[in-house]
């Protein structure tokens, strides 16, 4: 079976659907009677590369430009005429079951126009009303075509059911699947020597925009005691603006933004932490919230998206409320001198972030494959 897969974020380009895309073609690379072709934005020149046997990673030149870990809405209009045309020359020259589109815009609107059948997966900016910035475009435009795109697909999933009920309110009576992200519990995996020191060490792993909140983190170190650190890693448009926040707060010894690491450096930072705190106004299934977990680190998360599947608050973390600093002061609060509270709900969030695997999203896809492609009944 070989099967079209259309992505515009690919790593170094984009966030956390490039690195679920990664795993999933690493997943992929030898399994048997499948072949995948990704076509994907480049940072830079168009390329071709391959991932063992099976695989191959088509990189097209859109002319990026700016930070490669925001897409503008032009990024995005390059990519689907570029995705386009280079998918139809690909259908010149191979046989396709069917695709799969990660994002239901732009490149379920792909889909739709190469006349394959294909599924869409759901990430989190593609649903209308997740993203503030697409509000009007939501009202306008994204809503009706998003129900037009999912009606049309031979099957629609989300990578969290909080995501898959955000998008029924646009689409009510539509069927979607879930199908979950997954983590490497090999590579994130705790330290064995962590102690609990007299301070507490907070770690954020976010893209710096307005969505997740990171302002409302910084309000609430003006609250805690000066022993609590915090590690923010990530970098967005948000960024100049959250620093001069941080000084104006008068916090910024206390914060440490790292920028954007890659991604082979985080295990080390999530090792080094106490705690995992992500403020979102919105999110799918957070891609940091299960490394942060599967590091034994408890998570302090908002009630959006995959936090249903993930957080029991008290045994592997705590609910905070998105836009409340006193709130996730007081959370934060409650963990200070907490040793023994920090290791027994670390234990559990890692023991949460066993039951999710790369491996089984990749065979949960794989089955959608078979069932709506090659005419296998589920």
């Amino acid at each position: 079976m070989r099967i079209l897969f259309l992505n515009y974020e690919f790593p170094p380009l984009g966030g956390g659907a490039a690195n679920a895309t990664r795993y999933l073609l690493e997943a992929w690379r030898d399994a048997d009677g499948l072949s995948i072709d990704l076509v994907c934005s480049s940072p830079g020149r168009a390329s071709i590369e391959t991932v063992g046997a099976r695989v191959a990673v088509h990189r097209l030149d859109i002319g990026k430009r700016g930070s490669l870990h925001y897409q503008s809405q032009a990024d995005l209009l390059r990519y689907a005429w570029a995705a386009y045309r280079y998918s139809r020359r690909l259908m010149r020259d191979h046989r396709y079951d069917g695709c799969l589109a990660f994002f239901g815009i732009p490149c379920g609107v792909v889909a739709l126009g190469l006349g394959l059948p294909y599924i869409v997966s759901l990430r989190g900016s593609d649903v209308p009303f997740y993203n503030p910035r697409f509000q009007l475009l939501d009202r306008l435009v994204f809503q009706r075509l998003s129900r037009h795109i999912w009606r049309s697909a031979a099957a629609v999933v989300a990578n969290s059911a909080g995501l898959r009920g955000l998008a029924q309110k646009s689409a009510p009576g539509q069927p979607i699947g879930v199908v979950p992200n997954g983590v490497d519990t090999t590579r994130f995996a705790p330290d064995p020597a962590r102690t609990a020191g007299a301070g507490l060490r907070l770690l954020c792993v976010s893209r710096l925009i307005p969505r997740k909140g990171i302002d409302s983190l910084l309000h609430a170190m003006v609250m805690l005691n000066p022993g609590v650190r915090l590690e923010i890693i990530g970098s967005g448009a948000q960024e100049d603006a959250l620093k001069a926040l941080s000084s104006s707060l008068g916090v910024s010894s206390r914060v440490t933004f790292s920028g954007a690491l890659p991604h082979a450096d985080l295990p080390e930072r999530y090792r080094s932490a106490d705690l995992f705190v992500l403020p979102s106004h919105n999110e799918g299934m957070s891609n940091t919230v299960l490394e942060a977990m599967a590091s034994g680190l408890p998570v302090l998360l908002t009630d959006t998206g995959g936090t249903g599947e993930l957080l029991r608050p008290g045994v592997n973390g705590a609910l905070i409320e998105a836009g409340n600093p006193a709130h996730i002061a007081e959370q934060i609060q409650g963990y200070l001198g907490q040793g023994d509270r920090l290791a027994r709900e670390g234990a559990a969030a890692r023991a949460t972030a066993e039951r999710f695997s790369w491996q089984a999203t990749a065979e949960a896809y794989a089955a959608l494959f078979d069932q709506h492609f090659g005419g296998k009944p589920a």
